[in-house]
C-alpha cells in the first residue's frame, strides 16, 4: 500500500511539524513553506540522530522517515514534552522500526501487513509506555540548562495586613508574640457545652468599619471579612494611597487570596433556611460561600485586574497563594500582588468537624497551655480564625514609587505526599523534598537558612515529622533556630501560612524571633538546642523559611530574606 494511501490529517500535520524541526544533512529538505532559513540555522545546531525506518519491508520516502525518526522526534520530545529522550534513545536500537514502531510492522502511516490482534496492539501500548516512562524519568536539571540566561524580576515585601486573635496589626501583633501572649481562650460565639473541645483562638473584637461597606458587612461571611480588612490594612500599610491607586497600571495588580474551606457560616445558616423553605434562603448564599469571592470582591473594590483567582489547599493555601503571586510577578503578568489566606471556622460545624476527626486538643481547662507543639503532652492542635496579607511588588516598581521594602522574597516550593488524606508521610519524604526543592528554586544554600517558622500545629504525628525532616535538611547548621507561632494563636487553617509569612517578616525586620510557649516536657528525640526558648531570641537573619502542610499530603515552603 502506497503511503499517500493511508495518510491522515494527523500524520500530515506530524510530518509537517517534523519537516519544521530539521533533519540532519545527509536527509535534510529543501526550503520550503514550512521551514524558514533562521528556523534551519536555530535548530541545526540541536543534537541529531539519524536512523533508518522501514515498516513490513516497504520503504518509505527515506528523507521524510529519517527525519520523524531521528533529529525531529527528538527535537519534538525536547521542545513539546519538555523531556529529554532516554538513554535507550542513543543506543543502537535507537529509533529504529522495530523499538518505535512495533517487531510487527505497525506505524503511523499504517501497516503493510494488514490489520494487528488485540494482542499486538496491548504490546505496542506497553512498549510504547515503557518508552514515555523512560523520557519521563529523568532527572529535571537537564531541562534546566537549555534555559535561556535572563535577568529575573526580584519580588519584595512592601505591605502587610493581619487579623488575628493577638491583634489586628502587624506591629502589635507582632510584638505580643515576642511578649509569648496566648491568644486562644474559651469560645464564646455559640454554645459549645456538648462539645468534647471548647477552646479557640476566636478573635473577640473585629470591626469592619472603615474597610468594609455597612450592607456587604452584614451579609458576608467572616471569612471575606477577614480578607477584605486585611487586604486593604496591607494597601495602607504599603503605602498605596488614593493618589498613587489612580496612577497605577491596574491591568498589572492582582489579588490571589484564598481559603481552606470557604464561606461556611453562609453555607450553614443557608442549609438550617432551607429546613423552613428555599425562599428564607440568602440569595448570596453560594456565591458567598465560595473560596474565590474574597479576591474577587476585594478586586471590584480597589479596581485591579490584574491575575484575579483563589487557591484552596488545605492549611497549606496561604503559601501557595504568596507563591503563586510572586510567578505572575516574576513572569511580568503583574508589578503588585496582594495575596495570603483567610479563614473563619469557628462555627458549629467546622468545631464538629474537627472533632469527629479526632484533630483537636481537649485542654479545655487551661486554654492558653492547650497548644504545644513538640511538646510529649500535646492532645491535637487548636482551631483559630483570622486573615493575612502580604503586597508582593517587582522591585524597580517598588524603587521607582519610593516604597517602604520589608524583606525579599526569594523563591519556594510545593509537594505532595501522596500517602494520606490526614497524616504526614511516616518518613516525611515529601517534607523534605519540598524544602530542597525551594533551596534550589531559590538559589540558597542550606548553611544560609538559619531561621524557620515551622508548620507545627501541636498534633502528635505532624510535630515530629517535621521536625525530623528538618534536621535532615539543617543539622549541620549550628544556628538555626526553629520556632511555632501556632503555640500563641492555633491553627488559623487556610489563613495560617499568611500570617506566620508576616511573623516570619516581622522576625527579619526587628532581628528578634518569638518563642515556643508550653514546651515544658520536649518529646523524645527533640533536641531543644534546636528549637527557641519560652523567651523571645536576638537573632540576625540571613534566610528565613516558613513551612505550610495541609490534608491531602499538600506541603509548601517558602523563603524570605533580608532586603540588600
Amino acid at each position: 500500500m502506497a503511503p499517500s494511501s493511508v495518510a491522515s490529517p494527523l500524520c500530515t500535520w506530524l510530518v509537517a511539524a517534523c519537516m519544521s524541526v530539521g533533519c540532519d544533512e545527509e536527509h535534510s529538505f529543501k526550503h520550503s513553506a514550512f521551514q524558514s532559513p533562521e528556523r534551519l540555522s536555530r535548530t541545526a545546531r540541536r543534537r541529531r540522530v539519524s536512523s533508518k525506518c522501514s515498516a513490513g519491508g516497504h520503504d518509505f520516502p527515506r528523507g521524510l522517515i529519517s527525519t520523524f525518526c531521528g533529529s525531529s522526534l527528538q527535537a519534538l520530545m525536547s521542545s513539546c514534552l519538555a523531556f529529554e529522550p532516554c538513554e535507550e534513545y542513543y543506543s543502537s536500537k535507537g529509533l529504529s522500526s522495530s523499538a518505535f514502531f512495533g517487531d510487527n510492522g505497525f506505524s503511523l502511516f499504517g501497516s503493510s501487513n494488514g490489520p494487528m490482534t488485540r494482542r499486538q496492539r496491548r504490546m505496542n501500548r506497553a512498549a510504547h509506555s515503557g518508552m514515555t516512562m523512560a523520557v519521563a524519568g529523568q532527572p529535571a536539571k537537564e531541562v534546566a540548562t537549555k534555559k535561556p540566561l535572563t535577568k529575573q524580576r526580584r519580588v519584595v515585601v512592601t505591605g502587610m495586613g493581619v487579623v488575628t486573635p493577638l491583634g489586628h496589626d502587624p506591629d502589635i501583633f507582632y510584638n505580643n508574640l515576642l511578649e509569648g501572649a496566648s491568644g486562644i481562650s474559651e469560645i464564646e460565639a455559640f454554645d459549645c457545652a456538648h462539645f468534647p473541645t471548647r477552646i479557640a483562638g476566636e478573635i473577640k473584637s473585629f470591626s469592619t468599619d472603615k474597610w468594609v461597606a455597612p450592607k456587604l458587612s452584614k451579609r458576608a461571611d467572616k471569612f471575606m471579612l477577614y480578607m477584605l480588612t486585611a487586604g486593604k490594612k496591607a494597601l495602607v500599610d504599603g503605602g498605596i494611597t488614593e493618589e498613587l491607586m489612580h496612577d497605577l497600571r491596574k491591568d498589572k495588580c492582582g489579588v490571589l487570596i484564598g481559603s481552606a474551606m470557604g464561606g461556611m457560616k453562609v453555607f450553614y445558616d443557608a442549609i438550617e433556611a432551607l429546613r423552613v423553605s428555599y425562599k428564607k434562603m440568602n440569595p448570596f448564599c453560594v456565591p458567598f460561600a465560595t473560596t474565590n469571592m474574597g479576591s474577587a470582591i476585594l478586586a471590584m473594590d480597589i479596581g485591579w485586574m490584574g491575575p484575579n483567582y483563589s487557591i484552596s489547599t488545605a492549611c497549606a493555601t496561604s503559601n501557595f497563594c504568596i507563591l503563586n503571586a510572586a510567578n505572575h510577578i516574576i513572569r511580568g503578568e503583574a508589578d503588585m500582588m496582594l495575596c495570603g489566606g483567610s479563614d473563619a471556622t469557628i462555627i458549629p460545624i467546622g468545631l464538629g468537624g474537627f472533632v469527629a476527626c479526632r484533630a483537636l486538643s481537649q485542654r479545655n481547662s487551661d486554654p492558653t497551655k492547650a497548644s504545644r507543639p513538640w511538646d510529649i503532652n500535646r492532645d491535637g492542635f487548636v482551631m483559630g480564625e483570622g486573615a493575612g496579607v502580604l503586597l508582593l511588588e517587582e522591585l524597580e516598581h517598588a524603587k521607582e514609587r519610593g516604597a517602604n521594602i520589608y524583606a525579599e522574597f526569594l523563591g519556594g516550593s510545593f509537594t505532595c505526599d501522596a500517602y494520606h488524606m490526614t497524616e504526614p508521610h511516616p518518613e516525611g519524604t515529601g517534607v523534605v523534598l519540598c524544602i530542597e526543592k525551594a533551596l534550589a528554586q531559590s538559589g540558597v544554600a542550606r548553611e544560609d537558612v538559619n531561621y524557620i517558622n515551622a508548620h507545627a500545629t501541636s498534633t502528635l504525628a505532624g510535630d515530629l515529622q517535621e521536625y525530623q525532616a528538618l534536621i535532615r535538611c539543617f543539622g549541620q547548621n549550628p544556628e538555626v533556630r526553629v520556632n511555632s507561632t501556632k503555640s500563641m494563636i492555633g491553627h488559623l487553617l487556610g489563613a495560617a501560612g499568611a500570617v506566620e509569612a508576616v511573623a516570619t517578616v516581622q522576625a527579619l525586620r526587628t532581628g528578634w524571633v518569638h518563642p515556643n510557649v508550653n514546651l515544658e516536657n520536649p518529646d523524645e528525640g527533640v533536641d531543644t538546642n534546636v528549637l527557641v526558648g519560652p523567651k523571645k531570641e536576638r537573632l540576625d537573619i540571613k534566610v528565613a523559611l516558613s513551612n505550610s502542610f495541609g490534608f491531602g499530603g499538600h506541603n509548601s515552603s517558602i523563603l524570605f530574606a533580608p532586603y540588600k
